[in-house]
C-alpha cells in the first residue's frame, strides 16, 4: 500500500487526538484540521447540555470533514484529521463519503472521477479511568466530561480490513508520535 494521504487520530473524548494530530501533522509538514472546529453551532449546543449527538447529528458533520479531507488529498496536500470516529460507519463517512447505503456527501456527487484516498486510522484507546481523569483536568471545551461513558459505548474501535494502528494513551505523547511516524515510514 502507498503512504496514506490522509491519517485520521481518532479516539474517545480525552484520548489526546488533537494534541496529537496537531504535533503530527507539524512534524509531518502536513495540513492538520480538529473535527471539533467543524460542528455545528447546534451539536456544541447539544453537547454542552450534556445530549450525545446521535448519526443524524453527526453525518452532516462528517460529510463535511469528508469533503474537506477529498479536496485537499485530490490536490496533493496530506492532511491529519483528529476526529472522534467513534464507529465504523463514520470512518467509511469520511474515507467515502457515504454510510454505506444511499447517502452521498455533496463534494463527492460533484466528483466526476472521485480521489480514492488512503486513511491511516491512528486509535488513541485508553481506561475509562485514564481518560475521565484527564478529562476533568481539562477546561474550557463543550464536551461535558459526563458524556465519556456514552462515547465508551458508542466506540467501535477500528478492525481489519481497516488500515488502523492502535496505541495506548498510556505513552507520553513523544513515544505515540514516534509510534506513528515509525508505521508511516513502513508504509
Amino acid at each position: 500500500m502507498a503512504a496514506p494521504g490522509a491519517l485520521l487520530v481518532m479516539g474517545v473524548s480525552g484520548s489526546g487526538k488533537s494534541t496529537v494530530g496537531a504535533l503530527l501533522a507539524s512534524e509531518l509538514g502536513w495540513k492538520f484540521y480538529d473535527a471539533d472546529d467543524y460542528h455545528p453551532e447546534e451539536n456544541r449546543k447539544k453537547m454542552g447540555k450534556g445530549i450525545p449527538l446521535d448519526d443524524q447529528d453527526r453525518i452532516p458533520w462528517l460529510c463535511n470533514l469528508h469533503d474537506i479531507l477529498l479536496r485537499d488529498v485530490a490536490s496533493g496536500q496530506h492532511v491529519v484529521l483528529a476526529c472522534s470516529a467513534l464507529k465504523k460507519m463514520y470512518r467509511d463517512i469520511l474515507t467515502q463519503g457515504k454510510d454505506g447505503a444511499a447517502l452521498k456527501c455533496e463534494e463527492s456527487e460533484k466528483e466526476a472521477k472521485r480521489a480514492e484516498m488512503q486513511l491511516l486510522v491512528v486509535h488513541l484507546s485508553g481506561s475509562f479511568e485514564v481518560i475521565s481523569g484527564r478529562l476533568l483536568k481539562r477546561k474550557g471545551h463543550f464536551m461535558p466530561p459526563e458524556l465519556l461513558q456514552s462515547q465508551f459505548e458508542t466506540l467501535e474501535p477500528p478492525a481489519a480490513p481497516e488500515n488502523f494502528i492502535q496505541i495506548s494513551v498510556d505513552k507520553n505523547v513523544s513515544e505515540i508520535i514516534a509510534k506513528i511516524m515509525e508505521t508511516l515510514k513502513m508504509k
